[in-house]
């Protein structure tokens, strides 16, 4: 670990919201916390300062400063106790973030931001980010269910296996239970080979959820040991992994997956399940890309 989390702010109301969570997560963690924000402005030969016809407290460098305090505020009334170091970046708020990521240990950003359409549920940066963060990225969407247990979406791939081990950290930082999701249908399911050569391939009744239940076990396999304090559900659901992972959202006090999972495409960075909870999930998102994703 390195030590420090960061928080994209942009004086939104979903940054704030972010920054805020951000801060209890450095508590937690006993890290440092960076408030970031992006300065696009210079490069667009803009004036920064204020207009000689203007308050003398007005301009764009002065609301960056008022916006940029406001933050290290809030962040320092939630958690007092933790070092608050902030930044102001020239450039892009998706080049910025994604460039302190690597020296990160987590990065927080709200869904949406300043430049936020009307109808969009999730901001362009925060999807980014998930798709190409050096490090986990939390995505502040709803305000989190504080007795909820983490959520934490297993598909046993080799690149959600980060997603785990992330999941179970935090679930005992935050001495919170986890429930350990997957799910199945009866099309992604394995075919599981006849005991007799010699018999047809088919499914017994009740072999296909046995099957996903040891395979849930073996990717949880030995984490229980690290963490013993971390109380574990297993659950395993017939359907589809969207709407289980959001149902489950409903009641979490913060839902995990992987950036890409089982049926992810060769040269796609972000799943289809993933991208879904980012846009519709009812607690914050933490996407955990594996070793390769982050080369």
């Amino acid at each position: 670990m390195s030590g420090l989390v960061v928080v994209g702010a942009d004086g939104s109301a979903s940054s704030l919201a972010a920054v805020e969570v951000a801060a209890r997560e450095a508590r937690s963690r006993g890290a440092g916390l960076r408030v970031v924000h992006a300065f696009v402005w210079p490069a667009m030969h803009v004036p920064l300062g204020s207009s000689p016809l203007g308050p003398p407290e007005g301009g764009l460098r002065n609301m960056v400063d008022r916006l940029v305090a406001e933050a290290v505020e809030r962040a320092r009334a939630v958690a007092p106790d933790i070092e608050v170091g902030h930044v102001v970046v020239h450039g892009e708020p998706l080049t910025a973030l994604e460039a302190q990521s690597r020296a990160a240990e987590l990065v927080v950003v709200g869904s949406r931001g300043m430049g936020g359409f009307v109808g969009l549920l999730v901001g362009s940066t925060a999807v980014h980010l998930a798709a190409h963060g050096r490090c986990p990225v939390l995505v502040v969407r709803e305000q989190p269910h504080a007795d909820g247990p983490i959520v934490l979406g297993v598909d046993g791939s080799v690149a959600g296996r980060e997603a785990v081990d992330f999941a179970f950290a935090e679930a005992a930082l935050r001495n919170a239970p986890l429930v350990a999701l997957r799910t199945w249908t009866t099309w992604n399911a394995p075919m599981l080979a006849p005991q007799d050569p010699s018999e047809p391939f088919a499914n017994p009744p009740g072999a296909l959820a046995e099957e996903e239940e040891r395979q849930l076990a073996e990717a949880l396999a030995g984490r229980q040991e690290r963490y013993p304090g971390v109380v574990v559900e297993h659950r395993v659901v017939h359907g589809g992994a969207r709407e289980a992972l959001i149902e489950a959202s409903r009641s979490a006090q913060l839902l995990v997956v992987g950036a890409r999972g089982r049926g992810g495409f060769a040269g796609l960075l972000l799943g289809s399940v993933s991208q879904a909870l980012l846009h519709h999930a009812q607690c914050p998102v933490a996407v955990v890309r594996g070793e390769e994703g982050r080369r």
